[in-house]
């Protein structure tokens, strides 16, 4: 028998953990129990918002704004820095660490996927284990209506995502991507 806390850890070091262990699902609850407040303000509860993302993530920087609905797993593995802003209907799933860089713009209905599940062996799915790669996203992002951005994944800084891209490799500094799978189309 694993012990306690165990698959967190596991999770939090990119190994296999089991997304049902109980103390894994019980941060999750406690994750959505404040994701449904939030996501219950109304315009104007500007105060009860920001007071919410500060005890639900595990950063958030000066002056930076995320609009309902948010979704996301745990929202203690989240880091965002300052003057960002994250558009409606955002899903993070941080099973891993999601560092949002400073002056980052996020389209609505983007997605940040750290979460990845065995490909080779259909037994270990069918078992719940599942393993996670963290996302970094740098300085000075815009990420397009839409965007995808897969486990494991860096964007450079000063990089605009195009609407409707699926990341699903590092993308460089100061270039401008896009398509599925996304890739540099030109530098900026």
């Amino acid at each position: 028998m694993d012990a306690v806390g165990d698959h967190k850890q596991r999770m939090l070091r990119g190994e296999l953990y089991r997304d049902n262990d109980p103390d894994l699902v019980a941060e999750r609850r406690h994750c959505q129990q404040l994701l449904d407040k939030f996501n219950a303000t109304a315009a104007g509860e500007d105060q009860q918002r920001r007071a919410l993302l500060a005890d639900l993530l595990g950063e958030i920087g000066p002056g930076s704004w995320i609009m309902p609905r948010l979704q996301c797993d745990y929202g203690s593995l989240i880091r965002i820095g300052a003057n960002s802003f994250l558009n409606y209907d955002a899903i993070i799933l941080d099973c891993a660490p999601v560092t949002i860089g400073d002056d980052v713009s996020i389209g609505p209905r983007a997605q940040l996927l750290t979460a990845l599940h065995p490909m080779e062996d259909h037994e270990l799915r069918r078992q719940r284990w599942e393993t996670a790669a963290p996302i970094t996203i740098g300085d000075n992002v815009w990420l397009g209506g839409g965007v995808i951005v897969c486990p494991g994944v860096t964007i450079g800084a000063n990089t605009v995502i195009g609407a409707g891209s699926v990341v699903t490799r590092d993308v460089p500094e100061r270039v401008f991507a896009a398509g599925n799978p996304c890739r540099a189309i030109r530098e900026l």
